[in-house]
């Protein structure tokens, strides 16, 4: 059973008991705890964040961790710190947009992402912290441990490229990347997804995941620009693929 964070019951007036806490290292996996939790919906747009107190006992750590994991959810957008009221989620999913989800095609949505994430790489080379850095590395070890699932590939592939959009630290750039991977939940790419995401090709995007990452890691944006094409390359040429043995 995974441990998550409180949930929207015990946002009540009553004040209900606390769940079992979950030790989570540093402000970073605070910060990646509840971001999952406000995507995962468990806290809608508007809604308040259990108050710091509370949250630094569900996570075991400080209110000084809390506050910064806060902070670092701020500065990306999600979530509206106001002095004497609390913290308030700020990221809205886009449902105003799922008419053009649902008629975007794989290929598609491949060719957007080729415009988008090369430049995404340059402002994660310039601008990544080493939280946002942090945050990738857990992000890609998790994706490299998802090597034989194509639900769990994808999901966590998914995850991969948002904390790659996260280290630009503009936050216009990380929306953007939001309606990439809620399109990517659609029917179109659902249906292709178990002939593509095969263990074969999942572990040469693994490898890319992997190079992409110490790119940054180093400032090296020649070779981090490279493996982002190369990447991308390499997924547009499966869905070519794909797409031709389907007719």
């Amino acid at each position: 059973m995974k441990n998550r964070p409180i949930t929207k019951a015990q946002l009540a007036d009553e004040s209900p008991p606390l769940p079992t806490a979950v030790s989570v290292r540093g402000s970073a996996g605070v910060a990646a705890s509840l971001r999952r939790a406000i995507f995962d919906r468990t806290y809608d747009f508007n809604e308040r964040l259990p108050a710091e107190r509370e949250l630094a006992e569900i996570f075991k750590t400080s209110r000084g961790t809390i506050r910064e994991a806060l902070r670092q959810l701020e500065d990306l957008g999600i979530v509206d710190r106001q002095v004497g009221s609390g913290t308030f989620v700020t990221y809205r999913e886009f449902s105003e947009h799922s008419k053009i989800a649902d008629v975007t095609s794989p290929l598609e949505l491949i060719e957007v992402r080729l415009g988008i994430e090369p430049q995404i790489v340059r402002l994660a080379v310039a601008n990544a912290t080493a939280i946002d850095l942090e945050r990738m590395r857990e992000a890609l070890l998790k994706v490299e441990a998802a090597s034989s699932d194509a639900e769990d590939f994808s999901k966590s592939d998914a995850e991969f490229h948002l904390a790659l959009a996260e280290c630009t630290r503009n936050r216009l750039m990380v929306w953007l990347y939001q309606l990439i991977n809620e399109t990517r939940t659609h029917d179109q790419w659902v249906e292709m997804k178990e002939s593509i995401l095969i263990p074969d090709r999942i572990s040469k995007y693994n490898a890319h995941h992997r190079h992409l990452f110490n790119m940054i890691a180093k400032r090296d944006l020649h070779s981090a620009l490279d493996t982002i094409y190369e990447h991308l390359d390499q997924a547009r040429n499966d869905l070519v693929g794909a797409s031709h043995r389907g007719r």
